[in-house]
């Protein structure tokens, strides 16, 4: 192995979230490369590592996001290829939605070097949390708005569907704003497969600790009318049941369904 080496860690989505794990490795670090969603969690970062530097520089309007990404991965292996034992902090969950901490990690480790991954608490984690789901009763299905849309994808009316970045369909650059010219696209989509009195949840986690996240529950339909951040979650819960198959029943021995 070469002398470099690369840990990718989350910081979770409020700053208390951090975890022993990851924070030995900030400490540890040569130096840190860090992309958060505040300021504190920012500062905190820096607080612990006197080599810690933003990430958030590269982000540009123009600049399209798979381009942003790849300068982050270039920013960081440069210091691995230097010899240096980096830590890359990234917001949330590292693997969850974030590209540039997959594609380091199997950067490093096709060059030689030492790079593993570890866990933090995500957004999809602080939802279960705070609408009260368990994705085990009835199961989950999980896209981005603009991958369901393009794609489109079949999915199953009867279990919960979350939706990521309902505030930016389409959008493949750095801008920080939301987004909702496509919004109408994505409700036409829904109303095909929902009622349009269904209720749906726009949701926002909480990212200081001691706030609430945001909620706002309202009818399909009405979805146009919600306030919509570029951090927005659109959570649709499952209409109906879906049927039982009696003989697979009959084989398991399960009559309570």
């Amino acid at each position: 192995m070469s002398p470099g080496s690369l840990v990718v860690v989350g910081t979770g989505i409020r700053t208390t979230q951090v975890t022993p794990e990851a924070l030995a490795a900030i400490r540890s670090a040569d130096v840190v490369h860090f992309l958060v969603a505040d300021r504190i969690a920012a500062t905190s970062i820096m607080n612990e590592s006197s080599e810690a530097r933003s990430l958030a520089d590269l982000y540009a309007p123009d600049r399209q996001r798979s381009a942003t990404y790849g300068a982050m991965v270039d920013r960081i292996m440069g210091d691995v290829r230097s010899g240096k034992t980096v830590c890359a902090a990234f917001y949330g969950h590292p693997g969850v939605y974030a590209e540039p901490g997959h594609d380091a990690v199997r950067s490093a480790r096709s060059e030689g070097f030492r790079a593993r991954m570890l866990p933090g608490v995500s957004a999809e984690d602080a939802l279960f949390a705070d609408l009260g789901i368990d994705p085990g009763a009835e199961g989950w299905q999980s896209y981005t708005a603009t991958d369901f849309l393009l794609r489109p994808r079949r999915f199953d009316p009867t279990v919960p569907l979350v939706l990521w970045q309902v505030g930016g369909i389409g959008l493949n650059t750095g801008v920080a704003d939301a987004v909702t010219d496509h919004l109408p696209m994505l409700i036409d989509r829904l109303r095909s497969s929902y009622p349009d009195e269904h209720e749906v949840v726009v949701y926002e986690a909480a990212v200081l600790p001691g706030f609430d996240p945001v909620v706002q529950r309202l009818p399909l339909v009405g979805l146009g009318d919600a306030r919509i951040t570029a951090a927005s979650t659109l959570l649709v819960p499952g209409h109906g049941r879906s049927a039982v198959d009696p003989s697979v029943a009959a084989v398991l021995g399960i009559d309570d369904v």
